[in-house]
């Protein structure tokens, strides 16, 4: 055995400390140490975990920091580090998870506006030079029509280059055909068969990286809406007309199927169940990293554990995302999901 603190093979035992955890000590240079201790699945955050998922639910239920602190009588500062471990933890589980997909047949993708810290016009020059975790931030999310999942999502700047990494990131968790299925086969002429039908707003960053991310693989079309009153702010714009056009794939008899309300939807999900994305409240995001942890626990949430209604006035709720697009086979409780995401620590 060699001593993890010295690196040396020379040691002996040298009592043990307040906590009865026993200590040792090198012959060769008088390092001490004691036995690792075992973790459970906060790792060395010292919190109940029946406070911990209480505390967690609470959040994906649309409460703040501060009313959290409140209610659990957990002190802030542990309700955000606890917010980052669980959140890193579930973007692992979600990257793990949503591979080989084969059961999305329409994506729909948008970004949703946000900011950490201060809003981009109060940036100072040098802020706007040199920090890129400030200001204006947007997450691009993407839903499936039929299923509802949201297989990827990116936060970051409203630009090219992040448009060109999310269609990238998406495409890479896709069953693509093999790279012979497109040659001319027992006398019939080869093509490329598309698997997803895509559709984006008018910006000018989605068509250079669809098609980058799909090439011939994806029927893609635009749509931009208008809208009445649209520049009245803070007050609901009244949609008037539509101009879809189909880039790729989709002839004028298809344009109707072109559509982005679900994943706009899902926006209006999303700034209810997330507090610092609720507009006109002292709720914001005061670091980047803790944005990425909070929207991806929600993505964890949403996915396996939110039930969507379905269209009309019946009430009738669906299957959870995960359940409908056969990466689970049931609804999952937040307890299961918090087991399934903080796996405890070997040895615990």
């Amino acid at each position: 055995m060699i001593a993890p603190a010295c690196r040396h093979e020379r040691f002996k035992k040298f009592g043990k400390d307040r906590k009865g955890a026993q200590r040792y000590r090198c012959l060769d240079c008088g390092c001490t140490w004691s036995d690792p201790k075992p973790q459970g699945p906060l790792g060395p955050m010292r919190i109940p975990v029946k406070m911990a998922k209480l505390a967690l639910r609470l959040l994906l239920e649309g409460n703040s920091i501060r009313s959290t602190e409140r209610i659990t009588s957990i002190h802030r500062d542990t309700v955000c580090r606890l917010i980052v471990r669980f959140g890193d933890a579930c973007r692992d589980f979600l990257d793990e998870r949503m591979r080989g997909l084969t059961t999305l047949t329409h994506l729909q993708f948008d970004e949703q506006w946000t900011y950490v810290a201060k809003k981009q016009a109060r940036l100072t020059t040098t802020e706007r030079e040199r920090c890129c975790d400030r200001g204006d931030v947007y997450l691009w999310t993407c839903v499936d029509r039929k299923t509802k999942l949201m297989p990827s999502f990116l936060i970051g700047k409203r630009s090219a280059d992040n448009a060109r990494r999310f269609l990238m990131d998406v495409a890479n968790r896709l069953v693509f055909p093999g790279s012979h299925a497109s040659d001319p086969h027992a006398y019939q002429a080869g093509g490329y068969t598309p698997i997803v039908q895509i559709s984006t707003d008018g910006w000018s960053g989605y068509p250079e990286a669809v098609d980058l991310a799909f090439g011939p693989y994806a029927r893609y079309g635009t749509i931009i809406k208008e809208y009445r009153n649209a520049s009245m702010i803070y007050t609901p714009s009244e949609i008037v007309g539509t101009q879809r056009h189909g880039v790729r794939g989709i002839d004028r008899s298809q344009e109707r199927t072109i559509c982005t309300s679900h994943v706009e939807r899902l926006n209006g999900t999303q700034r209810l169940f997330l507090k610092r994305l609720n507009r006109l409240t002292l709720c914001f995001s005061k670091k980047l990293r803790n944005l990425e942890a909070a929207f991806a626990m929600f993505a964890a949430y949403y996915n396996f554990c939110w039930r969507t209604r379905r269209p009309g006035k019946s009430g009738r709720r669906r299957p959870p995302a995960a359940m409908m697009a056969g990466l689970t086979d049931h609804l999952w409780s937040f307890d299961e999901l918090f087991e399934a995401v903080l796996k405890p620590v070997t040895g615990a």
